[in-house]
């Protein structure tokens, strides 16, 4: 049997649906199970044992190529599917893409939501189409396709996996910068509107050095926005944290949250990633419903509703605020939930993790 899961979204999205993965390679254990990404997500996937092959779709060359090699590129990727045979074909993605590559892949059951804009989303081309609801977690949300197959939920768990090699990697840096125990903190967001204020994270930062033993770790991706963003925080600490952003892959950066003591952002794929690899997790959430995408805990799942204030689901934490609109300070994008989440009560908090 042969499987094909897409899911054309945001490395977090496709972190959370690893959970179907390990459903479906339970109840199917002698299945081929492919999965079909963005580009720039397809590390999270990377070394996920459930899977035979993960395919990309770079999307450089929809945004900077000529009309022709674009087409020429969406139909040679039609094709490569039908050409694949699949039996079970399930679409995470409530865009176009997904919708067309299960419409000529001729897999004998296809599932999928509805897509939500253009022509397609009057389509009726799936035997099934799944639930959507601001009322529960994406995790749940991908793992309903089970039940169209006639199979309970057998376990909660989202996974991201790294070589020894990485660990090595990750080691060698940590021992160079005699990082035993640590906080790691990702503060930036693809989103700049999600971050927090700069002087409140960084009050945070001097929080954790000077109340206990533990060393600050900042991380942010390569990006010139994110490092910006991030040496903007660092001079407002008194107590300058260790800076080692733009220097892990997603994987490395698995293993880097996996031995801190805990985890402190906001809502971002590092968040998530932390919370997959079992470590507690502190995230503010003012831009975004924690009932949807709250950090997973994999041994009982999500209880986190869409509230004002500080709430717990199993060993992760997270602030909330329901104001989501969006203002400009200065012509900077900011959020004004994030805002509205004060730095006294997140130390309040902190310091039972201290």
């Amino acid at each position: 049997m042969k499987i094909l899961i897409l899911k054309y979204r945001n490395i977090g999205d496709v972190l959370l649906s690893t959970a179907l993965v390990s459903n479906l390679k339970h109840y199917f254990p002698n299945a081929l199970i492919d999965f079909a990404v963005n580009k720039e997500t397809e590390d999270i996937l990377k070394h996920n044992p459930n899977l035979n092959k993960v395919y990309s779709y770079d999307r450089d060359i929809e945004s900077n190529s000529s009309l022709l090699k674009k087409i020429s590129y969406e139909i040679k990727n039609l094709l490569f599917f039908r050409r694949q045979k699949y039996d079970i074909l399930i679409n995470l993605t409530e865009g176009d893409r997904g919708v067309l590559i299960a419409l000529f892949s001729g897999a004998e059951k296809k599932f999928s939501f509805k897509p939500r804009r253009g022509l397609l989303k009057f389509s009726n081309f799936f035997d099934q189409y799944g639930y959507e609801s601001d009322y529960i977690h994406t995790v749940e949300r991908d793992l309903q396709f089970l039940n169209f197959l006639g199979y309970e939920k057998y376990s909660n768990k989202i996974d991201i996996f790294w070589t020894k090699e990485d660990e090595t990697i990750v080691d060698d840096i940590l021992k160079k910068n005699n990082l035993g125990n640590y906080v790691h903190i990702h503060p930036v967001s693809r989103w700049m509107y999600k971050c927090w204020e700069n002087d409140r994270m960084a009050h945070l930062v001097d929080f954790i050095s000077l109340n206990s033993d533990l060393k600050v770790v900042i991380t942010g991706s390569n990006s010139k926005k994110e490092i910006a963003h991030i040496d903007s925080i660092i001079p407002l600490c008194k107590s300058p944290p260790i800076n080692l952003s733009g220097l892990f892959t997603l994987n490395q950066l698995a293993y880097l949250s996996s031995k801190a003591r805990f985890f402190f952002g906001i809502d971002s794929a590092p968040m998530h990633i932390a919370a997959a690899v079992g470590t507690k997790v502190v995230a503010l959430f003012g831009s975004s419903s924690p009932e949807i995408w709250g950090p997973w805990d994999n041994n009982q799942g999500s209880t986190y509703q869409d509230i004002i204030g500080v709430q717990h689901n199993g060993q992760h934490k997270v602030f909330s605020h329901t104001d989501r609109s969006i203002f400009f300070d200065k012509n900077i994008k900011k959020g004004n939930g994030m805002v509205s989440i004060q730095i006294q009560d997140v130390l309040n908090e902190i310091k039972k993790y201290l």
